[in-house]
């Protein structure tokens, strides 16, 4: 088993990220290669496909989701809307549906639904998308209303009912739609997806997702995986059994941590020096939530909360040698660094050149 440090793994992790150097691929390809893009807000995914490209094209990520449909926005790790391939999006899906945690009482006293309750919304969802046409979120309330004539579920969705979605995501029920100026829509994805072929197995989910996974963000542990697919609350049994599924894997010493990683990458992992460079990153960047924010190797302990804020807003971030070294604010085309270190100023002034026109163009976009 061989054996390399942090600096080698975040270098390493960098280079399989497009960010040293930034390659050419479009946005689904980069979408692919990162497992996936957080989109809670829009612009700060469209700011992370363009990091990654050496030539960013304007306006690439809405054509690819609204137009060419290679890309699907929906919920996904961790409950979090992201930005995946769409030939690949029902393999994460099928991941995230195995928690299950609507069916706990806990989950029902919440939000006022029993998984018949659930199941009924989601049967009357899918109807009321079936004919391929995208509904706002309150057209798709009336509709399920109307089809269960339930007065129960109609107090139930009326009284906000946006957790009851993701789980009706997870089966592959719904999906976002292009927006209606300021409002969001559902589609099905079997209707509005070219060749959506629903969600497979559990096992084959799990072969996709981990080697995925490992050759964006690892080498990592199944608990590390567990903590960027669901905040570890999958069962351990089935994380190992994802991990078994996965097929042959390579095992390296990290630090004196036993890791994985795909055996095609080992090698190149080993030979990878420890980098230099300074590079800007936006908010909720998959180079961060890919470790989380409480691994020590990326984020300084006490430095956390000035990048994981509150109601979940993670910062957009300063790398140098590949740990955050910093966070930054964009407002009025001006880019304010704030360092927790000494940041080497010339390689920082040139990546804020290359960061900057990005912000109004990604912004624009959105």
């Amino acid at each position: 088993m061989g054996s390399v440090t942090w600096g080698q793994v975040l270098a390493w992790r960098m280079r399989r990220q497009l960010l040293e150097p930034a390659g050419d691929l479009p946005a689904v390809e980069v979408a692919r290669r990162l497992a996936g893009v957080q989109a809670q807000v829009a612009s700060s995914a469209e700011l992370a496909v363009a990091v990654r490209q050496a030539t960013p094209a304007p306006g690439e990520v809405p054509k690819a989701l609204w137009d060419e449909r290679s890309l699907i926005k929906t919920w996904a790790m961790r409950g979090t809307l992201h930005l995946l391939p769409a030939d690949e999006a029902g393999a994460y899906l099928a991941l995230c549906a195995t928690i299950r945690h609507w069916e706990k009482p806990s989950w029902a006293k919440a939000f006022g639904a029993s998984p018949p309750d659930l199941e009924a919304i989601a049967e009357a969802a899918g109807e009321a998308l079936a004919g391929g046409a995208a509904l706002t979120r309150e057209e798709l309330n009336a509709a399920i209303v109307e089809k269960t004539n339930s007065a129960h579920l109609a107090e139930v969705l009326g009284s906000g009912w946006g957790p009851l979605l993701k789980p009706l995501a997870w089966w592959g029920v719904l999906c976002y739609g292009p927006s209606q100026g300021q409002r969001v829509t559902f589609a099905s994805p079997e209707r509005f997806v070219p060749g959506w072929k629903g969600l497979p197995e559990v096992e084959d989910a799990a072969r996709t997702v981990v080697r995925a996974f490992l050759g964006a963000h690892g080498p990592a542990t199944p608990e590390m995986f567990d903590n960027w697919l669901m905040r570890k609350t999958s069962r351990k049994k089935d994380v190992k059994a994802w991990f078994a599924a996965a097929g042959e894997l390579a095992a390296v010493d990290v630090e004196g941590a036993e890791m994985f990683v795909l055996p095609e990458h080992l090698d190149e992992l080993i030979d990878t020096e420890p980098t230099r460079s300074v590079r800007l990153l936006g908010g909720f960047d998959q180079y961060v939530l890919g470790a989380g924010t409480g691994a020590t190797y990326l984020v300084p302990a006490e430095r956390r909360a000035a990048v994981s804020r509150a109601a979940g807003w993670i910062s957009p971030v300063v790398l140098h040698e590949g740990r955050v070294a910093g966070v930054w604010e964009g407002k009025d085309g001006d880019i304010t660094v704030t360092p927790f270190e000494d940041i080497p100023a010339k390689p920082l002034a040139t990546e804020i050149a290359r960061i900057a026109p990005l912000l109004s163009r990604t912004a624009k976009a959105s």
